[in-house]
């Protein structure tokens, strides 16, 4: 790459060196960062990267570190760069010793993730080997970053060799921190991470990774929904908004659930395209910029077949109304252009539980349909069974709840609005539901923590460190950090819906309360009469063990809401992480069982009542 002329051959050769045995390919080069340059990796190269991903590492795929582009000076923009725009690439930026912005940072929104490097004159710029030998003290930009993010990858890697190229991906968003970065435009997106478009979603850090590393269960297959969204050519004038809803081919083999990457590929002419700036919304509110404005970039030849992409809507649910805004921001009265193409890839992963080609999948019937549409489709089901795929079922499959439908009916010159019983999918962030909302979550995917009845990312829950000994006196609540910066004035910054700061319902503690008072009072009764009857009650009770000497692990049934799991020790028992509603309680109960497993009775009916109390 660095000792003649760069060929489209030559790029796909150092793409695809030895791809069973190099994991790892970090890229600190790219197209000119000259603020009016277009270009992306050719046929080849494409290829390379594709069979890159799909059979490098053994299946696994090979892992491509890019480094965002050093042309923040020449206000360039790293969307307008094909290799670190492109989904199999892992795009990194940098930033300086104090936490700001490097005056050559290019922001976009394919950036994941961010490592230190070079700022201004006087900060510290990277230590690393150098030709004939030696060692420099000043390697600089992005060209930097994009190794040590390698090398945190490689960790990643040592801890789990299984990682599939997605995999990494999502390690580095969950586990990147934002943390004391200082940027304007820091925004909460639609699962509550707060994302950047010169930091992507934070600082890398190595020993999140690998402990996230070790543990992670593999995301499942890759799912791809290509949509059609533009019908005919529209005028951008000053601004066009487009808008349209999508069902991210809900009821199809590629059925996106939650979204990953989103790529809007556009054609457009423009007499200078330098002046416009394209965003992307999502269904959940999250803006996404796809080209910044340019200065420099007076080409009168527009986009053709360019595909922007964003990463900042990761894990949303990409069903609902996108919206696609062109603006051009140095208007005058001899502009025009047209957008004449807009196609909408979702990638991402299907439903977590659902996999229709499964034989535990219930099979759609028309045996109980109801009512049928002109083109024999079903549209209504029979009382008692339940919309799916244009079928009736009994019960709907994991990952589906049982609910109202709105059926749009049209006949001749009248429109029926009424609602059927349908399959509706669950809420991306949940595995099962008891509702369509992001609150009627029963269970969780894997990395996700089930509070109360909404669903958190590892990443957005936070607990405070365990006290050592005796029971925690308050649980510590799920937290956002916000970054230095963060914009505290967006309505995208609010708390993930179902999260908010009102109190739970005291009665489910207090009938508890009451219940085990209940037994315990049953309990010490039976007990003391048995006792009494076998003449053996006075020694028992001055013999009565202050503690619990059993190293048996067991897990505890917290009120329906949550499992925990603890080992009891020589002393007061204290189950990390049980909140304080719970803690007397517990002491109660396992008071209960010291009682019933300290006293060393004789008789069988002794015995009996051990055995039930523990039970």
């Amino acid at each position: 790459m660095l000792d003649g002329e760069v060929t489209d051959l030559v790029e796909a050769h150092s793409l695809s060196l030895n791809p069973q045995h190099i994991h790892i390919y970090s890229a600190s080069w790219g197209p000119e960062d000259d603020g009016k340059s277009l270009d992306g990796p050719a046929k080849l190269a494409k290829e390379a990267f594709l069979q890159g991903v799909t059979k490098g590492r053994g299946g696994l795929g090979s892992i491509f570190v890019w480094a965002s582009g050093n042309g923040g000076r020449e206000q360039d923009s790293c969307n307008c760069d094909g290799y670190t725009n492109s989904i199999y690439t892992l795009s990194i930026s940098s930033t300086t010793e104090s936490g700001n912005v490097p005056w050559y940072s290019e922001p976009c929104s394919s950036t994941l993730a961010t490592t230190f490097s070079s700022g201004n004159p006087g900060e510290k710029q990277i230590v690393t080997t150098d030709l004939r030998q030696k060692c420099t003290d000043s390697h600089t930009g992005t060209s930097a970053s994009a190794p040590l993010a390698a090398g945190i990858i490689a960790l990643a890697l040592e801890a789990n060799m299984n990682l599939t190229w997605r995999d990494m991906q999502h390690l580095v968003v969950r586990t990147s921190l934002p943390g004391h970065l200082i940027a304007g435009d820091w925004k909460s997106n639609g699962v509550g991470r707060i994302v950047s478009h010169s930091y992507g979603y934070g600082l890398l850090d190595a020993g999140a990774m690998v402990s996230l590393a070790q543990n992670w269960t593999k995301v499942g297959p890759q799912h791809q929904c290509v949509l059609t969204m533009l019908t005919e050519p529209r005028d951008i004038g000053n601004k066009l908004v487009f808008s349209k809803s999508v069902d991210a081919c809900w009821g199809r083999p590629e059925y996106v659930r939650s979204l990953e990457h989103a790529q809007a590929r556009l054609t457009l002419s423009h007499n200078q395209r330098g002046k416009l700036a394209i965003h992307l919304i999502s269904p959940l509110g999250t803006r996404s910029t796809l080209l910044f404005p340019r200065p420099n970039d007076y080409s009168s030849e527009g986009f053709n077949d360019w595909a922007f992409m964003t990463t900042h809507s990761w894990d949303e649910d990409p069903q609902g109304e996108w919206t696609l805004e062109i603006e051009n921001v140095a208007a005058n009265g001899r502009d025009y252009g047209v957008l004449s193409q807009f196609t909408f890839t979702l990638w991402g992963t299907g439903p977590s539980v659902v996999n229709p080609s499964s034989p535990d999948f219930p099979r759609p019937s028309n045996n109980s349909c109801k009512t049928f549409d002109a083109q024999q489709i079903c549209i209504e089901c029979s009382l008692g069974f339940s919309l799916l795929l244009q079928g009736c079922v009994k019960f709907c499959p994991p990952g589906f709840t049982s609910g109202p439908q709105l059926l749009n009916l049209s006949l001749e010159n009248w429109v029926d609005l009424s609602s059927v019983q349908a399959c509706l999918p669950c809420h991306s962030s949940c595995l099962t539901c008891s509702g369509p909302g992001p609150t009627d979550c029963l269970s969780c995917p894997p990395h996700s923590h089930l509070v109360l009845t909404s669903c958190l990312h590892q990443n957005q829950v936070q607990r405070k460190s365990p006290l050592t000994g005796g029971l925690q006196g308050k649980e510590a609540e799920p937290e956002v950090k916000r970054p230095a910066g963060a914009d505290n004035n967006s309505g995208e910054a609010e708390e993930p819906p179902g999260l908010s700061a009102a109190p739970p319902s005291q009665l489910p503690v207090i009938v508890a309360v009451l219940s085990c008072a209940f037994i315990l009072a049953a309990f010490v009764g039976v007990f003391f009469l048995l006792q009494v009857r076998s003449g053996d009650a006075s020694l028992a009770w001055r013999n009565k063990l202050p503690c619990v000497f059993s190293d048996t692990r067991r897990t505890r049934l917290g009120l329906g809401l949550t499992f925990q799991q603890g080992r009891e020790r020589k002393a007061r028992i204290c189950y990390k992480g049980i909140p304080t509603v719970w803690a007397d309680e517990d002491m109660i109960a396992y008071e209960s069982e010291s009682d019933s497993e300290e006293v060393d009775g004789h008789s069988e009916r002794t015995a009996f009542i051990k055995t039930q109390s523990l039970m």
